[in-house]
């Protein structure tokens, strides 16, 4: 698929500083997808130093998966600029870039989906800045994600209460019906309230308190955890999988998340127990890497104290091999 931008279709004057802000946009999305997963540790998810509850991926599968999916960030952006319409008019584009990428994915990985679910966030989360931008404002993260929601508006209605349960075959689908959970097309329209409340205070507490990037991205994933209605874990679990995530999430937190000692002990008792249980929150990792965006959108860099510090959570012993391929 042809990522440039097709100047004869727009009335949005096209040039070099336009490029270059759909560049920044997306590169800020993008790294939030390499920061996700490269955090350490995470309860049954893929990270540098473990393969969590999945046998057929690993972090370099991410990587190429990201890479893969970089160019149609950059094109959401681009889409966002140039749109001159209603929000919810710039869905069906934002679709069909997706399904280039998705293929794109697939095909790096031999089929294996990585990302499915960060990319249909990080698409939507970088045409909305781009929409931002357009319109002369600051990238502020509260405006990017209630940009996303006017994006997503009737996503719910639309994809998934108009869909017949008899043939129901996605699993947005049928965890609609079978629990009615509007999944992450939920979280979309209302723009990204668990980020917005949960993921992104947790993240800017911690720098704030001077803690290492690592550290930072961990404490808000565990916030994040223990409040999202998890498609990933519902899907693999049912109900029960995940209050009991996100009690065990909510415990943590309340022990200082990554933050303590106590929190980092609770931590590493959920990842066991997600591992032994077959449970990975995906949905909670693919809000993280949202987290970590709109804060680069907003900021454009971690203050200076988060880097390059000696990091307690991913020293010591090394890796179990049973875990890392």
């Amino acid at each position: 698929m042809d990522f440039s931008p097709h100047l004869s279709t727009r009335t949005f004057a096209w040039d070099m500083e336009t490029e270059s802000t759909a560049w920044d946009i997306g590169s800020a999305v993008l790294s939030g997808l390499l920061l996700e997963v490269s955090a350490h540790p995470k309860p049954g998810l893929v990270t540098p130093r473990s393969m969590g509850s999945h046998r057929d991926m690993d972090h370099q599968t991410f990587i190429l998966s990201s890479a893969a999916i970089a160019p149609g960030l950059v094109a959401c952006a681009r889409a966002g600029l140039s749109h001159p319409g209603e929000a919810p008019a710039l869905l069906p584009e934002l679709r069909a870039i997706g399904r280039a990428c998705d293929a794109r994915l697939l095909e790096a990985t031999h089929g294996v989906n990585t990302q499915r679910g960060a990319l249909f966030c990080g698409g939507l989360l970088a045409a909305a800045a781009g929409r931002v931008a357009r319109a002369g404002r600051p990238l502020a993260a509260a405006a990017v994600l209630s940009e996303v929601g006017r994006i997503g508006e009737g996503l719910v209605a639309r994809e998934l209460a108009a869909s017949d349960p008899a043939a129901a075959r996605t699993a947005g689908e049928i965890l609609y019906h079978r629990h009615g959970s509007p999944g992450i097309r939920g979280e979309v329209e209302a723009g990204f309230p668990t980020v917005r409340d949960h993921g992104l205070p947790a993240l800017r507490a911690a720098l704030a308190e001077g803690h290492g990037l690592n550290r930072a991205l961990v404490h808000a994933l565990v916030a994040l955890v223990a409040e999202a209605e998890d498609s990933t874990v519902l899907w693999r679990g049912g109900p029960a999988a995940l209050a009991f995530v996100r009690a065990e999430a909510a415990r943590a937190l309340a022990l200082g998340g990554a933050l303590s000692n106590d929190g980092l002990a609770a931590l590493d008792r959920l990842d066991a127990a997600c591992v032994a249980r077959n449970l990975s929150p995906g949905g909670a990792a693919d809000l993280l890497a949202v987290t970590a965006a709109a804060y680069l959108l907003e900021n454009r860099r971690f203050p200076e104290s988060s880097a390059a510090k000696s990091n307690p959570l991913v020293s010591g012993p090394a890796p179990d091999s049973r875990r890392i391929k």
